[in-house]
């Protein structure tokens, strides 16, 4: 989640424009903060699915990508698809926040490896039915989303048969707890079953930011109904000696309570 910096954090219901506005927003003003805060652990070129560092290189979760189409979902200065170009993939990226892309701009520019991408939503990628053999969103698009569904449906449209489609998210049973990644965090302060979305708004009430909650099973009956098949349900452990403090994910927490959740799915 993004640094309230003086605004108020709610649960409460918005809408899919309240939403996209507010994301929209809230990333193009954090862009510049947020690379130089974690670009070095993230690096230029490198897949990194969660906060614990959990790297592609290690798991494969996306299989061989050699010669393949992929698409990254939420982009933002597009290290992971950049790093599978490396692979020999052939990856776009897709991204919201312009700034963000800017920022793949430049790293193309400093690194020579170049990833094209594009400013879109997840909802509604600019894409021709059946373009892509992966889709991917490591941490960058489907918690921030207002209809989660239609997001997972637009990556089975874009997807050829057999395709991949994984993503990380922060794990759904981290929704029951304060963003505190200390001993104080290790409390549960609401409902696990309740979907109303984290809200950042300022003092006039306006929506500045936006996080949507799904349970597991959630994320299970979306994909099955958009025509996947549930391969893996990766529930990243914390690395012994990994010290890194994100946000509400640091080695206190995580050593005895998942904070990311990735999914790995075929389409059928």
């Amino acid at each position: 989640m993004s640094d309230p910096g003086g605004v108020e954090p709610v649960r409460r219901t918005v809408s899919e424009t309240e939403t996209q506005r507010a994301n929209r927003q809230d990333w193009d003003a954090y862009a510049d903060e947020y690379q130089a805060t974690h670009g070095t652990f993230l690096r230029d070129i490198g897949f990194i699915w969660s906060p614990e560092g959990v790297q592609e290189a290690d798991v494969r979760l996306l299989g061989d990508v050699a010669g393949r189409d992929v698409l990254e979902v939420g982009c933002g200065a597009g290290q992971c698809a950049r790093w599978l170009t490396t692979q020999g993939a052939r990856a776009v990226g897709v991204d919201l926040s312009a700034r963000q892309l800017q920022h793949s701009r430049r790293i193309d520019d400093e690194t020579g490896a170049r990833v094209p991408a594009v400013c879109a939503t997840a909802t509604s990628l600019p894409f021709a039915d059946g373009s892509f053999d992966v889709v991917f969103s490591a941490f960058g698009a489907l918690q921030f989303v207002y209809d989660a569904s239609a997001a997972v449906t637009e990556a089975a449209r874009v997807l050829r048969p057999g395709g991949v489609f994984a993503f990380s998210v922060t794990h759904p049973v981290r929704w029951s707890m304060p963003d505190d990644p200390t001993t104080a965090g290790l409390v549960v302060t609401s409902s696990y079953f309740d979907r109303t979305p984290y809200v950042e708004q300022d003092a006039d009430g306006r929506v500045t930011y936006v996080e949507h909650h799904r349970t597991v099973g959630d994320w299970v009956r979306i994909l099955r109904l958009a025509g996947f098949r549930l391969d893996d349900l990766v529930e990243p452990e914390w690395p012994e000696g990994h010290d890194r403090v994100w946000g509400g994910w640091g080695p206190v927490r995580g050593a005895l309570v998942p904070g990311t959740a990735i999914f790995r799915a075929t389409l059928a």
